[in-house]
């Protein structure tokens, strides 16, 4: 079994998605009787308190049952898992995930954002800002701050705003050419707001995606900065 790392990731989060991935890769097989807690010890060298922390998001994702004097058995596969593929090329990241749902949580105008990345274009006057969470048969999986050109706002229909991605919102402003447009990519550990808002423990693994158009004129007309559920999203990038 693979040692735990020494990051600010808390070990028994650490164990369940080590945990995790024995039951996706059959490891451990559905139905079968997985290591007791005193086994698991020895095998990664970690407080038995830690490991019952671990099974217990497992048990809580319905993963595995435990019965009393009889053991720990694995219940089911995850579900869905890492069907949130992270699009690398433009075109995808027009496409709206089927059966997706987008819930605008805040809204404010005259908006400047605070951080400016990828360090091209020119910023706007003033951004409308949304903050965004979208869901799947009701569990999130993604937050996003979105800051859009003030001055497109009103070519863009109110219902847009809860049913395209960031990025088709101003590729679909009549009339606007997106001549430049940037994505970056990075994984961290999920905050207080951020576990709170997507329903994951805090210091969860979360992949952070900033991404940046600029319209033929050189202005920055989006920013939109993204936090993915690691333990759903996948990036797929075709080499040839």
């Amino acid at each position: 079994m693979s040692t735990l790392s020494q990051s600010a990731v808390p070990r028994y989060i650490q164990l369940a998605t080590l945990f995790r991935r024995n039951i996706e890769t059959g490891r451990w097989k559905v139905g079968e009787q997985i290591p007791t807690v005193d086994e698991l010890a020895s095998e990664v060298g970690v407080a038995r308190a830690t490991l019952r922390q671990a099974l217990g998001i497992l048990e809580s994702e319905q993963l595995i049952e435990r019965f009393r004097a009889k053991g720990t058995f694995v219940r089911r596969q995850p579900k869905d898992h890492l069907w949130c593929t992270m699009e690398t090329n433009f075109a995808g990241l027009l496409r709206a995930r089927e059966g997706a749902t987008i819930e605008v949580l805040s809204a404010a105008d005259g908006q400047l954002p605070m951080i400016v990345p990828h360090g091209i274009g020119e910023l706007a006057p003033s951004y409308k800002r949304l903050q965004r969470r979208h869901s799947r048969d009701g569990e999130a999986f993604l937050l996003a701050d979105v800051f859009i050109d003030e001055r497109l706002v009103p070519r863009i229909p109110p219902e847009a705003f809860t049913s395209k991605t960031a990025l088709k919102l101003v590729a679909d402003v009549p009339g606007l050419v997106i001549k430049d447009a940037q994505q970056t990519l990075t994984i961290g550990g999920a905050d207080l707001e951020t576990a709170e808002l997507l329903g994951v423990p805090l210091n969860a693994p979360v992949a952070f995606v900033q991404r940046t158009a600029v319209d033929e004129e050189g202005y920055i007309v989006l920013i939109a900065d993204g936090i993915y559920r690691g333990d759903l999203v996948r990036v797929d990038i075709k080499l040839r």
